[in-house]
């Protein structure tokens, strides 16, 4: 099992209506508005370097393309550790659509000791952050939380410690949380309770659990909770995601892990599809089998709306769209929308994939 590297990204997705669902002449396909998030490294996979291993050129840049052609408007850079949230602002001020975060992962935790000085290692995130708000580019904290899958990267009294650490980054800034469960779903709970009026709203993203881990992240009443591919793996997964409510769920990727496989219980609702090759045949036009990318939000929100019942595929998006910018985000909507959050919600842009 490995410990992941590098900087994460997430994203907003901002796109037109559906329109039924009908493949056009031209081959573009409409849908509806969505929050979304992304998670991926700019080392490794989208540099070309798989398992060690330089199969193709560095693509970041063409991989962003392809996320803006298919809706998405903003992204937001995530770092791990320290380092690498500096290196998500420096990133995120190169373009007016990146934003970031900073926090420390929770299998990274073990860097606030081995810096040799804990107090400064948070002071430090702590200036990282308020330099970061003030260039309007910092919009929460994280990734932070538990991890118990990974504990041979990170014990879990250090966990533990630092994910509470992290609350006071929170409330001396105001910003929400971005926050990571695996496997910790007693101590997670029990270290939000204590700390749930020291944040302003959080996202548990890439959920995974069970119904009872599910009933009790919802029992906070400023928490949401993200799906992406590996909560839709098999029908317990899909059950526990149905009773999610709308209004309290976030949808993602988490690319380039988390795709949603044909061997997944979800992959039946699955109607968009984009052309892919393996990635000794590389080819820019196309997705690299066994990668995710942030386009493939799509497919998450098929699922949920097929799994769901729900045939209104716009307004899920709409809702899930919104539940991100305006509750979640709502302290930094000026942030993500400077006009103003309708409009931009509204907004046509078209997304460039096929639908069976």
């Amino acid at each position: 099992m490995k410990k992941r590297q590098g900087l994460l990204c997430h994203t907003i997705v901002s796109a037109s209506r559906l329109n039924n669902g009908v493949v056009e002449d031209d081959r573009q396909v409409k849908f509806g508005n969505l929050f979304q998030l992304v998670e991926f490294k700019t080392d490794g996979m989208f540099k070309g370097v798989y398992h060690g291993k330089n199969c193709h050129l560095p693509d970041i840049a063409t991989v962003l393309n392809r996320a803006w052609s298919a809706g998405v408007d903003r992204i937001i850079v995530t770092g791990g550790s320290l380092e690498e949230s500096r290196e998500a602002l420096a990133i995120a001020e190169t373009d007016a659509r990146l934003f970031c975060t900073v926090g420390v992962h929770p299998t990274r935790c073990s860097e606030f000791e081995e810096s040799g000085d804990p107090e400064k290692h948070y002071q430090d995130l702590f200036s990282l952050a308020e330099e970061g708000m003030q260039k309007g580019k910092v919009v929460a904290i994280g990734e932070c939380g538990l991890d118990y899958d990974r504990l041979q990267f990170c014990p879990a009294d250090i966990q533990k410690k630092y994910f509470g650490k992290q609350f006071e980054l929170a409330y001396a800034t105001k910003l929400p949380m971005f926050l990571h469960m695996r496997a910790a779903a007693a101590d997670f709970c029990d270290i939000v309770e204590r700390n749930k009026n020291r944040f302003t709203g959080g996202v548990a993203h890439s959920f995974t659990g069970s119904a009872l881990d599910r009933d009790k992240l919802l029992s906070f009443d400023k928490m949401y909770i993200g799906v992406n591919g590996c909560s839709l793996k098999t029908a317990e997964n899909l059950d526990v995601m149905k009773g999610i409510p709308v209004e309290r769920m976030m949808i993602e990727t988490d690319s380039p892990y988390c795709e949603i496989k044909n061997t997944h219980a979800g992959m039946k609702f699955v109607k968009s599809t984009w052309p892919s090759k393996k990635k000794e045949k590389y080819d820019q036009e196309c997705i690299v089998k066994g990668r995710n990318e942030p386009c493939l939000v799509r497919q998450v929100l098929e699922v949920v709306a097929g799994y769901k019942g729900l045939g209104d595929i716009n307004q899920l998006s709409s809702t899930l769209y919104h539940n991100t910018c305006r509750h979640l985000l709502s302290t930094l909507s000026e942030v993500f929308f400077p006009q103003d959050l309708d409009s931009a919600a509204d907004a046509l842009l078209s997304g460039h994939h096929n639908t069976n």
